[in-house]
């Protein structure tokens, strides 16, 4: 089989923010430290695999995080129809990942077992773990669930030829990060396994976590899933913008064919 291509589709950004946001016990804990939001596709001949789905104008208004350009829309350029998207791998329920599940209303969703059971379960009573989950999400996800629509995954899976889920866990009890065979060799979709280059590549945690360990222990899987480290994608990193190609639209970057640029933190 061929191998895929990768697009990564951004669609907000949030500027406002510090390093103190990013990473824990930082040194230079005011300084200013963007973060990107994104959506990616797998693309081989006609198959489409959507992994995640942003969120949408209304999320980001009730959160004062306002987007730049609807999913449906950032996704037009690569001819991409909401309704047509028939496979959704969904990362983990935060928000900015699950947000825009009724946006690809025929979609069915891989997530890991352990992502429902925590997005529904006795964690929930607690604000700090609550507060990146919004209800109306989880329950499009439940919903699609009763409509037989959802694939549950434990551990490791195979969802197409050439693309792997592997569990991580850390900074979400069923977090999972995506590996897809490319043109550049094993590239890994890692999501929020590791926000920035400067999580993974620096052992730095994000401050949002629910097991360290686990998110500490996910940098090294990264790297063992990964061919080469500089194939592992951060979840929200403005450097991937400036290390990968622009793509068919400005706000597109063209993942599969590798790097163009060196990573400097």
């Amino acid at each position: 089989m061929s191998d895929w291509e990768i697009h990564a589709v951004k669609y907000a950004d949030r500027n406002a923010r510090t390093r103190a946001d990013s990473f824990v016990f930082d040194d230079n804990h005011d300084a200013p430290h963007a973060m990107d939001y994104f959506v990616w596709v797998l693309k081989r001949g006609d198959e489409v695999i959507l992994v995640d789905t942003g969120y949408d104008a209304d999320e980001g208004a009730a959160r004062g995080r306002p987007i730049a350009v609807d999913p449906r829309e950032a996704l037009k350029p690569l001819e991409i129809l909401p309704e047509s998207v028939s496979q959704v791998i969904v990362t983990h329920l935060h928000y900015d990942h699950a947000g825009g599940l009724h946006l690809f209303p025929n979609a069915k969703l891989h997530m890991q077992s352990a992502e429902m059971n925590f997005a529904t379960g006795p964690c929930m009573c607690e604000d700090h773990l609550r507060a990146p989950f919004s209800a109306d999400h989880v329950c499009e996800a439940i919903r699609r669930l009763y409509s037989g629509k959802v694939v549950f995954h434990d551990g490791d899976a195979e969802i197409a030829e050439g693309v792997t889920v592997h569990c991580i866990g850390g900074h979400s009890r069923g977090l999972q990060c995506v590996r897809v065979r490319t043109g550049a060799g094993w590239m890994v979709l890692a999501s929020d396994a590791s926000h920035y280059y400067e999580n993974f590549m620096a052992r730095k945690a994000f401050p949002i976590v629910v097991d360290l360990q686990d998110m500490l222990d996910g940098f090294a899987t990264l790297e063992r899933l990964a061919s080469h480290p500089k194939l592992i994608i951060p979840g929200h990193d403005p450097l991937v913008r400036e290390v990968f190609p622009v793509g068919i639209a400005p706000h597109i970057h063209r993942l599969d064919s590798g790097p163009v640029k060196e990573i400097k933190l």
